[in-house]
């Protein structure tokens, strides 16, 4: 484990110890959440990205620790291991640098190679390469054996091509220097297969392409990937070669094999016949898994930047403000099979349901104002949410007429994002849910229950089906499932959860909960009524000590007897609240929310080996404003009158949208016309911006400008 931590605390430039910490910590079954927020004082403060980090990397160089050992142990049992190349395999920092230095060891196929020295070949090809002012003919002709499968001099030299061929693509400092210079020198181009131009349409801008390897942002390399991938593009991956250089020149890898194995053209009669190996052992050998290996890079990188991205725009939409708790109705628009309508409470109990036709083919506008007045004067309705998919603009204007048509107690209409919500109300826990409710209606339930509490909603939703993201299905589709569920806990636990209200699926997302617990939690609620205080949530089945001391402090218990029960403290730190109190003899609850006292005390005098100071100050922070809420107040956009449908645009015109997605080369907005806008990375702002998400993140309601419209 210290030679992990140790190259984890260099990679993220923090102590030794620091890491050590974590992954004992994580050893024990602590998550991030708990091990972010509550042990601070043994991590040094590491926040959830770098512990996140940490346990990435663990995984990893585990993994690459047991590769090592195989290596080491397959080439000792060879009775091949020098104690430089044993120095070399533990410096190795990473899998393919690992892999490089195996591959002559490695046990193979029966290559040429193999079967050249079978035939004892080798000392031919040994010779030639040490003396090439031996003639290789003369000296073929020594090693012709038709016993051994040599027919003539040809058929020797041949074989001992294939020996230096394979010896130099297993030449692991040589590849890895080929494989840097390639990366940092080499140019990938691109070419349309003409037989299937028609088809490639989509990957137009791809036709005749080319940039260097290393600057290819995510998204471009990605679109490359896939059109290679579907047969309509093809790659190549090769250095600039200067316009002056002669046709017979030897190209620069060939070079540097060259001077890697001494090889000179100076006229000697084995010059030729080594230059011309080398040349085979590039385009053969080398060229092929370099560029092979290299691809494989750029993919990783770019799945790491694209899941970057998915990652970063999911927890805003999570975040997003919470429009709270109060009475919404959810219009989840449709023309031909009308919009489905859906009144729930303050807590997001389905009140109502209905369905009206205001659009083609019924066109029963007055109707549908008749009868969603009547709902909204029956329920007391606050707001008015209304899915930003088909004919959400009409249904948009059905609401503005609605809201005139009120004499008082008018509510207030906001847009919201449709993403998933498709594929909640068809799934089973929608089913389990609203086992009577039809499946267009839950998705009005769904709409109206997103903008009470976006986060609380769209835990429901399988993350990828969310579709915030750039090239999703292109990704690694593991390492994106396991980024985005960390994204879902991480916001989860920031926010915290109301234990007595939370669903299965929400108390699922908690740190040390998992599916089954969560279950056990509403059963329990279910049958023993609301939970008054913390301690009684260690009665719930399977939910043991562990798992409650992970879990507690992110469960809120609102208006119970222990006001603290309802903070982000967590109950193992009571008894410092309770020391506080005596030694102020000030009570609990009027310590609660008192700034200016809270900030005159020093956190300094009521830390101990148990709690330090960084406990403290967190517990006195929380203390001013119990249980907040770190999301931003709620808002809405509101979309430009007659301005509905894509023909309705002019360029220069001002308008107000709701970012609905960013991605590296610019952010998505809807601005109601049921086409998302794109306003590209360089329109952004009147400076330089690198990264999108410096600007801008999804539900951000912004003022944009149309340049043009296509």
């Amino acid at each position: 484990m210290n030679t992990i931590a140790g190259r984890i605390a260099k990679e993220l430039s923090v102590d030794r110890h620091q890491v050590e910490a974590a992954i004992q910590l994580f050893g024990e079954g602590a998550t991030v959440p708990f091990v972010a927020r509550y042990r601070k004082e043994k991590t040094g403060g590491l926040d959830d990205t770098q512990l996140r980090k940490i346990e990435e990397r663990v995984g990893y160089l585990r993994q690459l620790e047991d590769r090592r050992a195989t290596v080491l142990k397959s080439i000792m049992e060879q009775g091949k291991l020098t104690p430089e190349l044993q120095r070399a395999i533990e410096a190795a920092d990473h899998k393919v640098a690992l892999e490089d230095l195996y591959a002559p060891f490695k046990p193979k196929r029966h290559t040429k190679a193999q079967m050249a020295r079978d035939s004892g070949l080798e000392p031919l090809a040994d010779a030639l390469l040490a003396n090439p002012a031996l003639d290789p003919m003369a000296q073929a002709a020594k090693y012709v054996d038709a016993e051994k499968g040599v027919a003539d001099g040809q058929a020797a030299l041949d074989g001992a091509r294939a020996i230096l061929v394979e010896r130099i693509g297993e030449n692991a400092k040589l590849v890895g220097a080929l494989r840097e210079w390639l990366w940092t020198s080499g140019r990938l181009a691109s070419k349309v297969v003409k037989a299937k131009s028609a088809l490639a349409a989509k990957f137009s801008d791809y036709f005749d392409f080319q940039q260097a390897i290393r600057e290819l942002p995510s998204h471009r390399a990605l679109a490359l990937l896939r059109g290679r991938n579907e047969g309509l593009l093809s790659l190549d991956l090769d250095v600039e070669i200067a316009p002056d250089a002669g046709r017979d020149q030897p190209h620069p890898a060939e070079l540097k094999i060259m001077s890697a194995f001494a090889v000179t053209n100076r006229g000697r009669p084995g010059d030729t016949w080594l230059v011309e190996t080398v040349k085979q052992a590039w385009k053969t050998k080398l060229s092929k898994s370099l560029t092979s290996d290299l691809l494989a890079r750029l993919k990783e990188n770019a799945d790491a930047a694209a899941i970057g991205v998915f990652k970063s725009n999911l927890k805003d939409l999570l975040l997003a403000a919470p429009g709270g708790a109060r009475v919404t109705m959810g219009l989840d628009p449709g023309i031909r099979t009308g919009v489905k309508v859906a009144v729930v409470d303050k807590t997001g109990k389905v009140l109502d349901t209905a369905t009206v036709y205001p659009h083609e083919p019924r066109k029963d506008w007055a109707g549908a104002l008749a009868a969603l007045a009547t709902l909204c004067r029956k329920h007391h309705v606050d707001v008015i949410a209304i899915g930003n998919g088909t004919a959400s603009r009409e249904t948009d204007k059905l609401a503005a007429d609605l809201i005139k048509l009120l004499p008082d107690n008018k509510p207030i209409k906001a847009m919201v994002s449709e993403a998933g919500a498709s594929v909640y109300s068809a799934s089973e826990l929608a089913a389990n849910e609203f086992p009577d409710l039809d499946v267009s209606l839950r998705g009005a339930v769904s709409i109206a229950r997103r903008l009470q509490d976006p986060l609380a909603e769209l835990v429901k939703i399988e993350p990828k089906a969310i579709g915030v993201g750039q090239y999703q299905h292109d990704v690694d589709q593991g390492d994106l499932a396991n980024s985005l569920n960390a994204a879902v806990e991480d916001c989860v636990n920031s926010v915290g959860v109301d234990v007595n209200m939370a669903s299965v699926p929400l108390l699922a997302r908690v740190a040390g909960l998992n599916a089954a617990i969560a279950q056990n939690i509403v059963q329990f609620r279910d049958d023993n009524g609301a939970f008054k205080k913390r301690s009684e949530i260690k009665k719930v089945a399977r939910l043991g000590p562990k798992a409650f001391e992970q879990a507690a402090g992110f469960l809120r218990i609102m208006d119970g007897p222990n006001p603290l029960d309802a903070s982000a403290v967590h109950p193992e730190a009571y008894k410092v609240v309770e020391r506080i109190s005596e030694a102020t003899r000030k009570p609990l609850k009027a310590m609660i929310g008192d700034s200016a006292f809270l900030r005159s005390l020093d956190p300094a005098k009521f830390a101990d080996d148990d709690f330090g100071v960084p406990t403290i100050v967190d517990i006195l922070a929380e203390l001013e404003k119990p249980g907040r809420d770190p999301r931003p107040q709620f808002k809405t956009a509101t979309f430009e009158d007659g301005v509905e449908k894509l023909s309705d645009l002019r360029p220069g015109m001002a308008l107000e949208g709701v970012v609905t997605n960013v991605t590296a080369f610019g952010a998505f907005v809807d601005i109601g016309v049921h086409q998302d806008g794109l306003v590209h990375v360089s329109e952004l702002a009147d400076r330089f911006v690198k990264d999108p998400r410096e600007v801008v993140k999804a539900g951000d309601v912004v003022r944009v400008r149309v340049k043009d419209v296509d």
